[in-house]
């Protein structure tokens, strides 16, 4: 039995407002929810992460990793970003 795809990028497809920062707090959630959406597609990636330094790889995984530990109890971090759990 085929294993049904977990990730989605729902929001990219129905976003309708303009992607701009420090106007109030809804729309920075919103422009980031589309940067980081559009920022993980898989032709941008395949184009972009081959450019990037070493140490510009272990930058963008030591920024996104805070956070996660941050605000994330472990269960959190497997349940809803791995979704392993």
């Amino acid at each position: 039995m085929p294993v049904k795809n977990k990730d989605s990028h729902e929001f990219i497809h129905k976003y309708k407002g303009f992607g701009a920062f420090g106007m109030d707090r809804e729309t920075d959630e919103q422009t980031i929810m589309f940067y980081l959406q559009k920022f993980s597609e898989d032709q941008f990636m395949k184009a972009f992460i081959p450019k990037l330094e070493d140490s510009e790889l272990e930058d963008i995984y030591e920024f996104i990793h805070k956070f996660l530990k941050k605000y994330f109890s472990e269960d959190e971090y497997h349940a809803i970003f791995l979704k392993d759990r």
